[in-house]
């Protein structure tokens, strides 16, 4: 029989198994606490920090990595969780073009963040890779969640096509060498972009449809090429 350990979150008592996060636990007792990096499908690696609670640490715990433990009091909507979240929230907005990004659109509304808090902050404007048939990689729009970097690599795919690269503020998702997706390891499943929570990664179909391309002509435009069968006479 599994050992449980019983805490307290928002005013709620709750025992779940040991190894249990503090964003299920919570999901238990029905208390949303929002996410940005997590996906219920790829392992957590609280990297965005938006899903922060006070755990009675030194420092706000990220509820998507952090275990429950016994006697735990979890606050999940105090003013100076909200403040750091709204923090998080403008920072992104400062930096990352969230034009596509509706879940994180919703967040800034909710809590009220000033998206012009920090005007002189320095945006990450990035070229729009356009190195495939299949869709678009504009890094201008990555907030850096690693959801495609976990889903190519031992979350699903197993292909590794894709990393992080660069340092500190010019840290993004890259692929090895830089070389374009169809001379890496790609094999083009479409989950990274399914993943994808702000239009970083797009179908180039719908890319193209949104520029007010007729539907056949986008289709010329990404059919993949075969190339000729060799003549065996």
């Amino acid at each position: 029989m599994s050992e449980t350990v019983t805490l307290t979150i928002d005013g709620q008592d709750v025992t779940v198994p040991e190894g249990t996060t503090i964003l299920d636990a919570a999901k238990q007792i029905n208390i949303d606490i929002p996410v940005i990096c997590y996906h219920e499908h790829l392992t957590g690696n609280g990297l965005c920090r938006i899903c922060s609670v006070d755990a009675g640490g030194r420092v706000q715990a990220a509820a998507c990595v952090t275990q429950c433990g016994n006697n735990m009091n979890v606050e999940t909507n105090s003013e100076d969780v909200q403040r750091g979240r709204r923090t998080i929230l403008e920072l992104l907005a400062s930096t990352v073009n969230l034009d596509e990004a509706p879940d994180i659109l919703d967040l800034l509304d909710e809590y009220k963040a000033d998206t012009l808090r920090f005007p002189d902050g320095a945006r990450r404007d990035m070229p729009v890779y356009d190195d495939n048939p299949f869709y678009l990689r504009d890094y201008s729009q990555c907030v850096n969640c690693w959801r495609c970097v976990q889903v190519c690599a031992d979350d699903a795919q197993f292909a590794f096509a894709l990393s992080f690269d660069g340092r500190g503020f010019n840290t993004t998702i890259g692929t090895f060498q830089n070389e374009g997706m169809q001379n890496t390891t790609c094999v083009f499943c479409g989950q990274c972009v399914g993943v994808c929570p702000t239009g970083a990664l797009k179908p180039k179909r719908q890319a193209l449809l949104e520029e007010g391309y007729d539907p056949d002509s986008v289709f010329e435009m990404t059919r993949r090429k075969r190339k000729p069968k060799k003549d065996k006479s």
